[in-house]
């Protein structure tokens, strides 16, 4: 069976890898196919096909992106498929979210700084000023320093909504992430529905608004789903007419525990699923 990874990150974002290890990596999971979808920012893909077409790399990359917006105040995650990366107004508006970003970024360091941690942009940067710095930078550096001694202290003592050193940041709503995605070109997937911990009547009346702005998959395989939320999610699908989708969300050494292609091990994402997304975009395009 042909193997596939529709939400991969690069250290475009908040993941480790450059786009050209994410392409060796595929190439040696096996992979057919992967999304590279990082947060707020599509500057990752063309390193990622120049590198695919000049090493003649056997793997599909389809060009990607993972929106932050809201849905009644709660994160949402809109990833869109086969994008145009160059379209100019999805540049324009995610930049301008990198922006708002940046300066929510400069405000947690300065709270850091202040409590007597030399934090610095620069070493959330890691070397890689292009980078989109999320929690995710803040957390490294905290583990790095010997401050947290791992992830979930990070997260909980530090970065937490009701941390000191927490800002917090105006994000758009899902159904303007939706039409955004649209605009390039792409096919809108809500992302890892069950991370959001929603009463189920919610989620429902959630998924209902998205699907009437143009809403097209939901991510029915996800390295964090049980068995019993690959079914609930499945049946959703089913009943909002949404296409299925499903990726690992690899982040690299910021998640070590989820491998590219396979999540915790388990995780096996049907060719299927890309092929019916591709017959989606070829009747809605013609």
């Amino acid at each position: 069976m042909k193997k596939i990874d529709l939400h991969v990150h690069s250290n475009y974002s908040d993941g480790t890898c450059t786009p050209g290890e994410l392409v060796d990596l595929a190439v040696e999971k096996g992979l057919s196919a992967f999304a590279l979808t990082d947060h707020d920012a599509t500057r990752g893909v063309e390193p990622a096909l120049a590198y695919q077409k000049k090493h003649s790399a056997p793997v599909e990359i389809i060009p990607g992106i993972e929106i932050s917006s809201e849905y009644r105040q709660k994160e949402i995650h809109i990833v869109g498929l086969y994008i145009d990366q160059n379209n100019k107004k999805l540049i324009e508006t995610t930049s301008h979210f990198v922006n708002l970003r940046a300066g929510r970024n400069h405000q947690m360091v300065e709270n850091f700084q202040k409590a007597g941690i030399p934090m610095t942009i620069e070493d959330l940067q890691e070397g890689n000023p292009n980078t989109v710095i999320t929690r995710a930078h803040f957390s490294r550096y905290l583990i790095r320093n010997g401050i947290a001694k791992d992830t979930k202290e990070a997260f909980s003592k530090y970065l937490g909504t009701d941390s000191p050193f927490y800002v917090s940041r105006k994000l758009i709503p899902c159904t303007d992430a939706i039409a955004l995605i649209l605009e390039a070109g792409g096919v809108p997937i809500l992302a890892h529905p069950v991370h959001y911990h929603m009463e189920e009547a919610a989620l429902r009346s959630m998924i209902k608004t998205c699907k009437e702005c143009g809403l097209a998959g939901i991510e029915v395989k996800y390295s964090n789903h049980t068995a019993q939320d690959e079914t609930f999610v499945g049946h959703l699908a089913k009943e909002f007419d949404l296409l299925p989708s499903g990726g690992s969300d690899f982040h690299g050494s910021n998640k070590p525990d989820i491998d590219l292609g396979s999540g915790r091990g388990n995780l096996a994402i049907p060719w299927d699923y890309l092929e019916r997304i591709k017959e989606y975009l070829q009747n809605r395009d013609e």
